[in-house]
């Protein structure tokens, strides 16, 4: 009897042995994952056209992620509905930090309050990874437009209500222009397009009148005598371009501001560690002395930050663009 207890007590505590090692097993093999990762290449899904500036902002970025990494950060660009349908793909896919969204203030801030309906819950569909950096937007109108500055257009525009056109093909594009109409108290009509390469051939071609786009679409266009630049949308100056007043001045008023910012977000539940390893990875990276002066040219700013910081960010620029977007009386699509 005794030696049948000492049996079952032996068989139990090898038992138990082997759960513990088992236990050990997977804590040891999710410590390796996270040493390990990344292990194969990581897909960067850039939500709007080659040739934009997040294409663009991206594809630097991605090039010192990799040699910091040492695995491939592959660019892909999948555009379409301001941002949304890339966006999408990466709220969908698989939270292991081998897919992840260069997002901005489209997809991760206006969305919400420009669509009646999104695929997925822009507030908790992310997990913010880190913050790359903002660039100033420049109103500009075809060449042929007679008006010389800004104030010259607005007042065409009153004269003739809903006949001047503007081009749009993300949010900034389309809200920093409705802001202006609004605050300068005109009327124009949109017409949007699925890429801002493709909206800036139509206003140079004569197409569209205005066109309001960040500085790496617009800026080599404007210097190169295209079309012409009538203002810039930050509260500053550009050091890049400091003959074109900010819209505050050029129209008496004190409160327009609206910028493109650009950051990295990967699918909600993506662990911990590997959020790190990319944040410092793209931290590395914003302090390139190579990609700050490849960029500075285009206002580009970076500013390093943790990922609870571009989760900050994130919330105020929400209630930021939702405040533009109401002003501006957009109806949601």
């Amino acid at each position: 009897m005794n030696l049948f207890k000492r049996s079952v007590f032996t068989d139990s505590l090898g038992v138990r042995l082997v759960s513990l090692t088992l236990g050990f097993s997977a804590f040891f093999a999710g410590a390796v994952n996270a040493q390990t990762y990344p292990s194969k290449p990581i897909k960067a899904i850039v939500p709007f056209a080659a040739g934009s500036a997040t294409d663009q902002i991206a594809r630097a970025f991605a090039a010192k992620m990799s040699d910091l990494l040492e695995q491939p950060v592959v660019v892909e660009n999948k555009a379409g509905v301001n941002g949304m349908l890339g966006a999408d793909a990466v709220a969908k896919s698989a939270p292991d930090g081998y897919t992840i969204l260069i997002g901005t203030n489209s997809t991760n801030a206006a969305l919400k309050s420009l669509m009646k309906k999104l695929p997925y819950d822009q507030d908790t569909a992310f997990a913010p990874v880190a913050y790359l950096g903002s660039v100033p937007l420049i109103v500009a109108v075809n060449n042929d437009m007679p008006a010389k500055t800004l104030a010259e257009f607005v007042a065409m525009a009153k004269a003739k209500p809903g006949i001047v056109t503007f081009a749009s093909a993300s949010t900034s594009q389309l809200v920093s222009s409705e802001v202006l109409a609004s605050m300068a108290g005109i009327k124009m009509t949109n017409v949007p397009y699925k890429s801002g390469p493709a909206a800036m051939t139509d206003l140079i071609g004569g197409q569209v009148n205005m066109f309001s786009a960040d500085f790496a679409v617009m800026l080599p266009q404007v210097k190169g005598g295209k079309v012409r630049g009538l203002a810039v949308t930050s509260s500053q100056r550009s050091k890049s371009i400091p003959e074109l007043p900010t819209v505050n001045e050029a129209l008496g008023l004190k409160d327009y501001e609206l910028i493109a910012y650009f950051a990295v977000f990967a699918p909600a539940g993506t662990p911990a560690d590997i959020i790190q390893k990319l944040n410092k990875a793209i931290n590395t990276a914003a302090g390139n002395k190579e990609i700050l002066e490849r960029f500075a040219a285009l206002g580009f700013e970076t500013e390093p930050g943790t990922p609870d910081a571009l989760a900050k960010r994130s919330k105020a620029e929400t209630d930021k663009w939702a405040k533009a977007i109401r002003d501006a009386k957009i109806e949601p699509q």
